[in-house]
């Protein structure tokens, strides 16, 4: 069993374009593109590799043009179209990003995100983290219209949190890939197996069996991570 997904994106139409071809017509269109995939069954994500690749602002531009998917970009061009979030995962992740918002308004050094948001990172890639910190002063440096879009900028803080359809080694690489980048700390959290993975630049990662919460250090000394609702989800 599959299930179709459809990606859209155009520009360059009018309001006489679309009443003259319709939703989903290509008549009148300039530069349209629909492309459909399929998931398969054990809701893997999807990925794709155009060889012209798009520029930051098309690839911003498409996704809105498809605000009901999770996509990301690596660095070397391919699209990837996640599967959503399921209960479970989403009330640990809501749990997660609660208490990340909490503690960082509190402290004031630095500013949280939620799993939305997207970060293009040094290497071109574009990456969405479970939660995210990133300190009020990098901030600063961005203009309105960076912040407005996909910020430019690596977090000083990431957190991972697994889902049933994610693959650990592909997690692990995603962990690595936020620390080349400039990432002061990383946390992956394997929820179904009770692990937790500490990343930090120039170590070996530090692996935690059913820790019952994570201290925070370097760029959010202070934070601690209740992990009850992570290793327990049932409210």
């Amino acid at each position: 069993m599959c299930s179709n997904v459809r990606l859209g994106c155009s520009e360059g139409y009018s309001e006489e374009d679309r009443n003259a071809g319709g939703v989903g017509s290509s008549v009148g269109y300039h530069n349209v593109m629909q492309i459909v995939v399929q998931y398969p069954e054990s809701r893997t994500p999807v990925r794709m590799l155009s060889e012209e690749g798009m520029t930051d602002d098309e690839f911003y531009d498409f996704c809105q043009a498809n605000p009901d998917l999770r996509i990301e970009r690596s660095a070397r061009g391919e699209i990837t179209i996640m599967p959503g979030t399921g209960g479970e995962t989403g009330y640990r992740n809501a749990d997660l990003t609660s208490q990340l918002v909490v503690w960082a308004k509190a402290d004031g050094r630095g500013v949280a995100f939620d799993s939305s948001t997207e970060f293009r990172l040094p290497s071109g890639a574009v990456r969405m983290a479970d939660a995210a910190w990133v300190e009020r002063a990098r901030l600063a440096s961005l203009t309105r219209e960076q912040k407005r879009k996909f910020p430019p900028i690596c977090p000083d803080f990431v957190v991972e949190l697994t889902s049933p359809s994610d693959r650990l080694p592909e997690i692990q690489e995603k962990m690595s890939e936020w620390m080349e980048n400039g990432a002061g700390l990383g946390w992956l959290i394997d929820a179904d197996a009770s692990t937790a993975y500490i990343y930090r630049p120039g170590l070996p990662v530090e692996k935690l069996i059913a820790p019952g919460k994570l201290v925070g250090g370097g760029p959010v000394a202070g934070f601690v991570l209740d992990l009850a609702v992570i290793w327990d989800p049932v409210p």
